[in-house]
């Protein structure tokens, strides 16, 4: 997913689309121990979007905290 499509969610929509990302990847983790070893280009894509979101979710919340006036105390 790309970082523009990414920054068009609320945080709800973003949280959700992590909640499934790490189900993905639990799933993923599970069938790699079990010895089936498909998409391994798909889990690299899911963990980069993940930190993606981390980050988008982060600078929204540095800016908040930005805009609020205790932090410029």
């Amino acid at each position: 997913m790309k970082a523009d499509k990414l920054r068009g969610l609320n945080e709800d929509e973003m949280n959700h689309q992590l909640r499934e990302i790490e189900e993905h990847l639990f799933r993923f983790h599970f069938q790699k121990s079990m010895g089936q070893l498909d998409g391994l280009k798909k889990a690299r894509s899911m963990r980069k979007d993940r930190a993606r979101m981390f980050t988008l979710l982060r600078e929204r919340e540095m800016e908040a905290a930005k805009g609020t006036p205790e932090s410029k105390k």
